[in-house]
Formats: structure tokens, sequence, C-alpha cells
């Protein structure tokens, strides 16, 4: 065997000796590697030794990072200051178009009888104050005229006698008419029975509401009963827009706040409401609560159902620490800025945010008025400082700080 070897050439000895070498070397690495991990489960280290767990709480949220002005520039980072000054709060959300409810009206009869004949016969169709609806015959219409036409000729009968007797038949012909009145017979027919002398065997009811038809609850020849809703009326010229606000926006949002709401079924156009009413409760699954915003609707374009996105401006608050919203990297658990540091560096700090806007964050704790942060590319600042923490971990591992195998000295040619 030794004289195999040799007579072997040294080339040839490197070429199959290296590959060994390597294998052993990362075996040993897992095996180093396999051998920390159980011993952290089952005992703690040792005073005296590194502790590695010690060392990832120090830098959980990544190491300084230097880049040079070229890799700087290459990746898009750009600064900005930290600044004290005023901050406006918007609050966004996305809300659905619905009916006024103090414009809904039902309209029903005061008497029972039968539909002979309808006039509005469709849901959807207009309807204004005033307008006939139906024609019905109802026995108890007919008893009304007949008790009017008998109070009319009574009245007649005693125009020339003189004291109680005339003002009692005027009392019981201004009680028949009121009668019929209070049936929601319009007082035109009302006058044209008293002009006729003759009992109609239908009357017409009329609209008392203006709108349009939600609901149709009639059909022609149908037997209605006092009370019953035939229409459902809904006044569209002014509607309610209806979103949910987040809980930590509640405070930003009072009665009575101008709104600007955008609709996608008009894109590039926008209208303005009042906040007119805040929900009392709060939606304990979505943390939310519903707030009601009256638009006007005077060209009937905004139609119920349509979604809108509602945006409310907060009151602005004069002195607050803020930095560009994309200068904060949120993972979840935390929140992290970059602070571009005398040396050069780019540090990672930890903050606390409070309230923000489209454009800035304000910023309570971890960052100093006038320090340079990072505002655009944190993420791949971040991902540079992490990915340096994370070779720094390995490298205080058991077994990993081994150092690569040296190179082999090519042989020496004969």
């Amino acid at each position: 065997m030794s004289q195999v070897q040799n007579e072997m050439n040294p080339g040839t000895r490197s070429r199959i000796v290296r590959p060994i070498v390597y294998t052993a070397v990362i075996a040993a690495a897992i095996a180093a590697a396999a051998l920390a991990t159980r011993t952290k489960t089952v005992t703690a280290p040792p005073a005296s030794t590194h502790s590695h767990a010690a060392g990832s709480a120090a830098s959980a949220v990544g190491k300084s990072v230097r880049l040079s002005p070229a890799d700087a520039r290459r990746i898009g980072v750009t600064y900005a200051t930290a600044e004290l000054g005023p901050l406006s709060k918007e609050v966004r959300t996305v809300g659905q178009i619905t009916f006024d409810e103090t414009r809904v009206r039902t309209i029903a009869p005061k008497i029972d009888g039968w539909v002979e004949r309808l006039y509005v016969n469709a849901t959807g169709q207009p309807v204004a104050v005033g307008q006939p609806l139906l024609s019905i015959y109802s026995p108890m219409l007919v008893s009304a005229q007949e008790e009017l036409l008998l109070a009319k000729r009574l009245e007649s009968d005693v125009a020339g006698a003189g004291g109680d007797a005339r003002q009692n038949a005027s009392d019981l012909l201004a009680s028949a008419r009121r009668r019929l009145a209070y049936l929601d017979i319009p007082d035109g027919e009302i006058a044209e029975i008293e002009r006729t002398g003759a009992v109609q065997r239908t009357l017409t009811l009329r609209a008392t509401a203006g709108g349009y038809v939600l609901e149709k609850n009639v059909l022609a020849g149908q037997k209605i009963m006092a009370g019953d809703a035939l229409y459902k009326v809904a006044d569209l010229t002014s509607v309610w827009v209806e979103g949910e606000v987040f809980e930590q926006d509640i405070a930003s949002v009072r009665v009575g706040q101008v709104v600007h709401a955008d609709f996608e079924a008009m894109p590039g156009e926008h209208r303005m409401g009042r906040i007119s009413y805040v929900y009392p409760t709060l939606d304990v699954e979505t943390r939310t609560v519903r707030v009601r915003v009256a638009l006007p609707n005077p060209d009937l374009r905004l139609k119920p159902g349509m979604y809108a996105t509602i945006r409310i401006a907060g009151t602005a608050r004069a002195s607050v620490l803020t930095v560009p919203r994309s200068a904060v990297l949120s993972t979840g658990e935390r929140s992290i800025v970059f602070v571009h540091e005398p040396n050069g560096s780019l540090s990672p700090r930890e903050v606390t945010v409070g309230a923000s806007n489209d454009e800035r964050v304000e910023i309570l704790r971890g960052v100093a008025a006038g320090e340079r942060v990072v505002s655009s590319a944190t993420f791949l600042v971040d991902a540079e400082s992490n990915l340096g923490t994370a070779l720094g971990g390995m490298g205080d591992m058991p077994g990993m700080d081994m150092t690569t195998p040296p190179k082999p000295v090519p042989a020496a040619k004969e």
C-alpha cells in the first residue's frame, strides 16, 4: 500500500484527499451543532462559557450595517430627518350607501276594502305626494259618503231656522267631512260628492309620501285590511353612507365632521357630507365602530348598495416627532428604524409609534429629533442587518469557528 502511495502522483493525491477533508469538516460541524442543541435543551451552559441565547437576544433587531456610498446608491437608500412639526391625521375607511331612514315611508290604508285598480303597479316607480295609487271599493267609505250627503241635506233643510238647529246641522256636516278626510280621501273628492249628491262606489287613495317605490305588496282585485303596508317609498335626494372605523381611530371621529367621499361608480368625482351619527357600541369581533355620513343626492346618481371610500380629516396636532412612513419597518411584534450614526453605520433601533397619516408616522420613543434615518430601501437594509446577525451567530456555535482548509500546493513538475 505504501509503495502504491509513493508511486502516486502528488496532484492525484491532492485530488483524492481534498474531498475527504471537506467532507470530514462538514460532518464535524453538523455533529457539533447537534451536540450543542442537545446540550442547550438539557442543561444550562456554564457561566464561564459564551451564551448563544444571550447573544441572540441582544441582537434581536439585527446588527449595524456599513454601506459604501456606491452600495447605498445601488440599492436606493435615501435618508430623512426626524422632525418636530404638525401631524394631521386622516381616517379612511370603506362604506356602503344606504337609504336615509328618516326619508323612508310606508303607505297603508286606514280602511278595509277591495282594490279595483292600481295606478302605481311597479317596484322602482317614482311617486309624488298626492299622486293616485289605487281605487278601492269599501263599505266603510260608502257609509261615510251617505252620512255626508245626509248632513248636507239636513243643513239645507234647516237653513231658514235659527239658533241651535242650524248650528247643529253645520257641526254635523263638518264632522262628516272630517271623517272622510281622516280616511285619506282628498278634499277635492269630498267636494265632488257634495256637488253631485251621489255616492261613489269606489274612491281613489293617493300617496301621502313621495320618492321611489321600494316595495309593492298589493295587486289589483286583492282584498286589503286597514293597516296593511301596501307600498314602501324612499326619498333618495339624501342618502347615508355607513362605514366602520377602527378602535384606535375613534378619538378622531365626532358628529358634525366634514367627510370626503369617493365612489367606484363615479371615478374622478367626490362629494362632501357630514357625520350625522356615531354608533354607541363597538363590534367585539372586528374592533370597529360604525359611523353614519349624510350625503346630499339631488341628481340621484348615488344609489343604495354602492361602495364608497370615505375620508375623515382629524384634528392636526401642533408639535409631534415624526419620520416618513417608509422609514418604519413593522415586523408585527415591533417597529424598527435604521439610524444613520455619526460613524457612518446604519444602526437598527426599536421604536414606539403613535398616530400616522399617509406620509408620516409619530415616534413616541426610540429616536430623537434631528437624527437621520433611512427613508427608502429599509427592507433591503434590514435584510443585510439580519444576514450579518445570522452569520455572526453561526460563527459563535461550537465547531463553527473553523477556518477553510488551506489551498493545496500544486505538485512540482518533474
